[in-house]
């Protein structure tokens, strides 16, 4: 059905209106790629990666905890590009320090707070994330309700600090509040033609639930100091697991 021109501003509008009460706050200039992860935030509200915001990454195994570190890694580098700070909340940390100059983090950017009791995290992300001073906030937590995941969302929406939460333990997955729940898996590498030792990065990046948005599946490489498309994957390259689980 075709809407005259003043329905459809009377509709934008309040979708507009919607989005800011969820915390969704729309780009300040042209550029929509605020974190460089390009074709990947379109499918975000706005066509822009929401920050002040909370973020659920699923973290079952070592190797997933290790391409979440280096994805989180990449948006980091982005988010910290004023000098700003990030702390990094756990009782077991699973992140090589070092390991952020690969994606032009330094490491004394980063504070790491290690705590022994998981309720201590949280309580310590929730009072982080009122701190309008810092970048970001990552918890490593095994699991997480609705009504918590609320109450970061709040605080984060408040301060506008982006906070990533790295999630363990997937028996208990439930809904929560937060705007997107990641779930990122390493991809081999490639050489360059001539190149000794190892390609750049390379990730499955699925993202299974966006508030207000679009899911969907990519392949990205980190290189050149930002994240790139994969548009192609040789047989070679395909890990066998992965043709299992298709």
């Amino acid at each position: 059905m075709h809407l005259p021109g003043t329905k459809k501003d009377i509709i934008n509008q309040l979708q507009k209106s919607i989005l800011l009460m969820q915390g969704c706050t729309p780009p300040v200039s042209d550029n929509t790629d605020s974190v460089g992860l390009g074709p990947i935030e379109a499918s975000f509200p706005n066509g822009i990666f929401p920050t002040g915001a909370i973020h659920e990454f699923l973290s079952a195994e070592p190797e997933q905890a290790a391409a979440n570190g280096g994805f989180i890694s990449g948006i980091l580098s982005n988010l910290m590009q004023h000098d700003g700070a990030c702390l990094w909340i756990s009782m077991r940390r699973t992140l090589f320090p070092p390991s952020l100059k690969v994606f032009g983090v330094e490491p004394d950017q980063l504070i790491f707070i290690d705590l022994k009791r998981e309720r201590d995290v949280l309580w310590a992300m929730e009072e982080a994330l009122k701190c309008k001073g810092l970048s970001a906030v990552i918890g490593e937590l095994e699991e997480i309700n609705f009504t918590q995941t609320r109450r970061l969302q709040l605080a984060a929406e408040q301060s506008r600090v982006t906070g990533f939460i790295l999630r363990s333990d997937l028996k208990k997955l439930s809904a929560t509040a937060c705007v997107a729940r990641w779930n990122i898996t390493h991809l081999p590498s490639e050489l360059e033609d001539g190149m000794p030792g190892v390609g750049f990065p390379r990730w499955n990046v699925e993202l299974l639930k966006v508030r207000n948005g679009n899911p969907g599946n990519w392949k990205v490489e980190w290189s050149a100091g930002r994240f790139k498309p994969v548009t192609e994957m040789t047989e070679a390259f395909i890990r066998p697991e992965s043709l299992k689980a298709g």
